[in-house]
């Protein structure tokens, strides 16, 4: 089967070199590991989006963490935010199980797919905001192809809600002015997408109890069937 244009951009996102910091971290920590892992060969690159071409619901994260993105090449697979997050869609009925540890695990997403706005693992969880800007071309191509069938989108975190905006409005939909603030269960019609705040599924949320799994799914469940899942 010929590749498809998204086939095609994740394969050039993977590919993408354009923020020395990014690069120089990302290969390090490919480098020295976590002992936990240190029988793995880390991806080391940046991580593209995970989920089918024609997915009716987005979910946007961050940013690939060190040693579970990072590590295995999909995002939030192999750290404890993906548990949370994969956990939260197999209750729901919108991925196949409720785990994901490697690329080859058999995980399938239905009618979700997932990406984030900063496709590199960076230091500290902390993207810089060139760098955020810099990796916004690659969510804008993004968009626009996922444009013909996407009706909803979670965005997880105050980050990801800032980032993700200019995004939304350069593949054309149509943001409001003022720009909206981030909140957990806000929701904005873009017209033509419905928007979702989430808080992050970060272990400072989770294991805090400011994110519980219970407001995860409430969010998700509510974006799915704005999306018509």
């Amino acid at each position: 089967m010929p590749p498809t244009p998204l086939d095609r951009l994740d394969q050039r996102v993977s590919d993408c070199r354009a923020c020395p910091r990014l690069v120089a971290w990302r290969e390090e920590v490919a480098r020295t590991k976590r002992a936990a892992f240190a029988e793995w060969t880390y991806w080391g690159r940046p991580v593209p989006g995970f989920g089918p071409a024609d997915a009716p619901l987005l979910i946007l994260g961050l940013a690939p963490a060190a040693h579970g993105g990072n590590r295995t090449g999909r995002m939030f697979t192999g750290d404890r935010s993906g548990d949370v997050l994969y956990q939260a869609l197999y209750d729901i009925g919108l991925a196949s199980q409720p785990t994901a540890e490697r690329v080859d695990d058999g995980l399938e997403l239905y009618g979700v797919r997932i990406t984030s706005p900063v496709h590199c693992a960076p230091p500290d969880n902390k993207p810089t905001p060139v760098e955020r800007d810099t990796c916004r071309s690659w969510l804008v191509e993004e968009l626009t192809l996922l444009r013909p069938t996407v009706r909803a989108a979670v965005v997880l975190g105050a980050f990801g809600w800032q980032a993700s905006l200019p995004a939304f409005a350069a593949a054309g939909w149509t943001v409001p002015r003022p720009r909206p603030v981030f909140a957990h269960g806000a929701r904005v019609d873009l017209q033509g997408l419905e928007l979702f705040g989430c808080f992050h599924v970060s272990q400072r949320n989770t294991f805090t109890g400011r994110l519980t799994p219970e407001m995860l799914r409430d969010v998700l469940r509510t974006a799915a069937e704005a999306a018509g899942l």
